[in-house]
């Protein structure tokens, strides 16, 4: 009885999950394409970072060790790069970022994304729901201030 009471609902939060990044090519930071319905279920990161952002070349590596210390498979982190070229992402991925996803140099959706968030400036680290919905959009400020488990038990509540 409860699963399917329960049913209709999680069908519904994995279409908005799906709705967030539909469209999105994902690719993995090491070499692999993502299908963006993996996210489904998961709480989802949105870093929108560029190489030329010293306060991103600051961050980042925060960000990789908090996402290497959960290693959870109900988290994920999604990069949106700013960079203005393929050649600063490539360098940039490589020199600091962890194995999370990334949506490739020059995609039409990166501008669509940005707007959809409200990006105003960066480094920003938008934190969603397993069903797409905003948790918060100062995950920096949490990833700088909390122990990554306790952040991540947070964001599930």
């Amino acid at each position: 009885m409860l699963l399917q009471r329960l049913a209709p609902t999680f069908q519904f939060t994995a279409r908005r999950m799906a709705s967030v990044f539909q469209g999105v090519s994902l690719k993995r930071n090491n070499g692999g394409d993502e299908d963006a319905s993996k996210l489904k279920g998961k709480v989802v990161g949105v870093y929108f970072s560029a190489h030329w952002c010293p306060p991103c070349r600051n961050f980042t590596p925060v960000l990789k060790d908090f996402y290497n210390e959960i290693s959870d498979d109900d988290f994920e982190i999604v990069f949106v790069s700013l960079d203005r070229s393929q050649s600063d992402l490539n360098n940039y991925l490589k020199e600091a970022h962890g194995d999370w996803l990334y949506v490739p140099f020059g995609d039409k959706n990166i501008e669509s994304l940005s707007d959809k968030f409200g990006v105003s400036g960066i480094p920003a680290l938008i934190i969603l729901k397993r069903d797409g919905e905003v948790i918060t959009k100062e995950g920096r400020a949490v990833v700088q201030s909390k122990p990554p488990k306790a952040a991540l038990s947070a964001w599930k509540a």
